[in-house]
């Protein structure tokens, strides 16, 4: 038998994507864009999230490499034969498969499509050491490009169509919070209240998109000493009277990531905890009233920084204040020029989308210990920003139990 190094596998028929053909196009023309202006013959992009922004495709890895190569007239997923035909199916143009029955048959998928003494951009963010030194081997570029960053930026500035699915995401994200809300009560435990959430937004989401492929929707739901961190693991821990709670949802439609974070407590809140929260909360409204276009990430943080140095709550301040959303998730992905940041200067244009989480963690054994987190998502508009949270954030919808 005649093995082949890699082919085509066309195994039933396309899959309905996240969004029309159209939409993918001019993703591309934007890519192809960004390579004529950087001196660039052919894209070789690797990361999930830009391969699933080109091209539709949301890849597995699991120790395997992917890619995504963009020429002047293809654009072409390569996939590992463990997939089968799926990469072709949930891909908007063409898809080759490689084999393992030779080493480095991956690159040697990539040349057939790329080609030899080229101009390659790659994602410098991305791409291993190792990788890079195969990328070399197979594909003698005449010349290199890191185009991670100009990717980036394209990413940044979302759709119609993507600030739709947004929305749908962040009206999922609140199905989720309703659902932890009322599973909450002494003696549930973190993972009870955790599983509450997540089967809701679930089977919210497969009603809603029929056609979508259901993974990585998930919950983080901490309790008492476990809110200090805002990613902290969910464990067994059971929720007692007075505690501390931190609600966060966190659903993912067709690889688009969206979030809802709130404070809340069993059944009563202590003087010194409702002290803290209102503070949060006040970073919280303040940080929304600034987020317009015009303003720089810089500057918005600026902002905030002033009010929780007035309270003398600075210090407690645990990360930045917010982030951008798209085709990003916990374990692949960051838009990391739209983070609300000292050191961040890009300014807010109409059809950005950035969250509003101000957190302030208090040390153990201090009044009020536990960590405080309110968490938004604002799509910028031509004349301020529309805020497409809706669970309620505060003490009077939030002592629960």
């Amino acid at each position: 038998m005649q093995r082949p190094q890699f082919y085509e596998m066309h195994n039933g028929t396309k899959a309905a994507l996240p969004f029309d053909l159209a939409e993918y196009d001019t993703r591309l023309r934007g890519l192809r864009a960004i390579m004529a202006r950087d001196g660039v013959e052919v894209a070789v992009l690797t990361s999930m999230h830009n391969i699933a922004y080109y091209s539709g495709f949301l890849y597995c890895a699991f120790g395997r490499p992917y890619g995504l190569v963009v020429t002047a007239d293809r654009s072409v997923v390569i996939s590992a034969g463990i997939d089968a035909g799926q990469p072709w199916r949930r891909c908007a143009h063409e898809a080759l498969t490689y084999t393992d029955w030779e080493r480095n048959n991956y690159w040697r998928t990539i040349r057939h499509v790329a080609g030899e003494g080229r101009a390659v951009g790659y994602e410098g963010d991305h791409m291993s050491l190792a990788q890079f030194g195969l990328m070399g081997d197979f594909l003698k570029p005449a010349s290199t490009v890191d185009i991670a960053p100009a990717t980036m930026v394209q990413r940044m500035m979302k759709s119609d169509a993507e600030r739709a699915l947004i929305r749908a995401g962040a009206a999922t994200a609140d199905v989720g919070g309703y659902a932890i809300r009322d599973a909450v009560r002494a003696g549930a435990r973190e993972i009870d209240v955790c599983m509450a959430g997540r089967d809701a937004m679930e089977l919210h989401i497969a009603d809603e998109f029929p056609d979508a492929e259901y993974r990585d929707t998930w919950v983080w739901f901490q309790s008492g000493l476990n809110t200090d961190g805002a990613h902290n693991p969910v464990t067994a821990r059971a929720l007692g009277r007075g505690d501390i709670l931190s609600l966060n949802t966190f659903p993912m439609i067709s690889g688009y990531y969206t979030a809802l974070e709130r404070t809340l407590f069993v059944e009563e809140v202590d003087a010194a905890s409702l002290k803290i929260w209102e503070a949060n909360i006040a970073a919280h409204e303040l940080g929304i009233s600034l987020i317009k276009p015009g303003a720089s990430c810089a500057q918005i943080t600026h902002g905030v920084n002033a009010l929780f140095a007035e309270k003398d709550l600075l210090q407690y301040r645990s990360f930045g204040y917010g982030h951008s959303f798209g085709v990003l998730s916990h374990y692949y992905g960051r838009e990391a020029g739209l983070e609300l940041r000292e050191d961040i200067d890009t300014v807010l244009e109409p059809g950005m989308v950035i969250s509003m989480e101000p957190m302030l963690t208090i040390p153990e054994g201090q009044p009020g210990a536990g960590g405080y987190r309110e968490h938004d998502i604002l799509i910028v508009t031509e004349d301020g920003a529309e805020n497409i949270t809706g669970y309620p954030y505060g003490p009077d919808f939030n002592v629960v139990g």
